[in-house]
């Protein structure tokens, strides 16, 4: 795992021991706290057009990063409760998706691997 997101993570194990929020970080709490910040991500892109989402003003994407940096704290609080590496983890995703999404297959198409 990279210095930088072990860093991270250990701000986090900090910052919620000096609160004394680690009673309430279960991982079941956890997953439901980062849905719910993913919702809240989502709701800045409900309404806008496929361009609007790709042109946001200065302020908006001030906000949509604010809610980025939620999603990204409770997904690593989560995984450092489950003991996952997620540098890892994702790394394993990755392949596992290569084999699925094979690009002379998937090149170009959103279809679902089980349609390609």
């Amino acid at each position: 795992m990279s210095k930088d997101l072990q860093a991270l993570i250990n701000s986090l194990r900090e910052f919620s021991s000096q609160r004394d929020w680690d009673q309430f970080h279960s991982p079941k709490n956890l997953a439901s706290a980062l849905t719910v910040e993913a919702a809240e991500l989502l709701e800045h892109f409900q309404w806008l057009t496929e361009a609007q989402s790709r042109e946001l003003p200065a302020d908006k994407r001030v906000a949509v990063g604010e809610e980025m940096a939620d999603v990204l704290l409770y997904l690593l609080r989560l995984s450092d409760q489950l003991n996952i590496d997620l540098v890892e983890a994702a790394k394993r995703k990755l392949t596992l998706n290569a084999a699925k999404y094979p690009v002379d297959r998937s090149r170009g198409t959103s279809k679902k691997y089980t349609e390609l």
